[in-house]
C-alpha cells in the first residue's frame, strides 16, 4: 500500500521544479521515456519484479541468446 501523502510530496517537487524554472529562465527538458531503465538497468528490474509481486506473481529474468 502507498503512502496517502505521496501525492502532496509530489505536488510539492512539482512546483519546486517549475518555479526552479521559473526564476532561473530555464526551460524544461524531456529525456525521454525511457531514460531512467537506460540510466539504471538494474533498478529497473527491481522495480518491474515489485511491481509483479505486487500483483501476486513470480517474475524471472532470462538473457537473450546473441544470434
Amino acid at each position: 500500500m502507498r503512502n496517502a501523502s505521496l501525492g502532496k510530496k509530489k505536488a510539492l517537487v512539482a512546483l519546486e521544479h517549475s518555479m526552479h524554472m521559473l526564476t532561473h529562465d530555464t526551460g524544461f527538458h524531456d529525456f525521454g521515456g525511457d531514460y531512467y531503465t537506460e540510466h539504471d538497468p538494474e533498478r529497473a528490474l527491481r522495480r518491474i519484479t515489485r511491481q509483479a509481486n505486487d500483483l501476486g506473481l513470480t517474475v524471472r529474468f532470462e538473457p537473450i541468446e546473441a544470434a
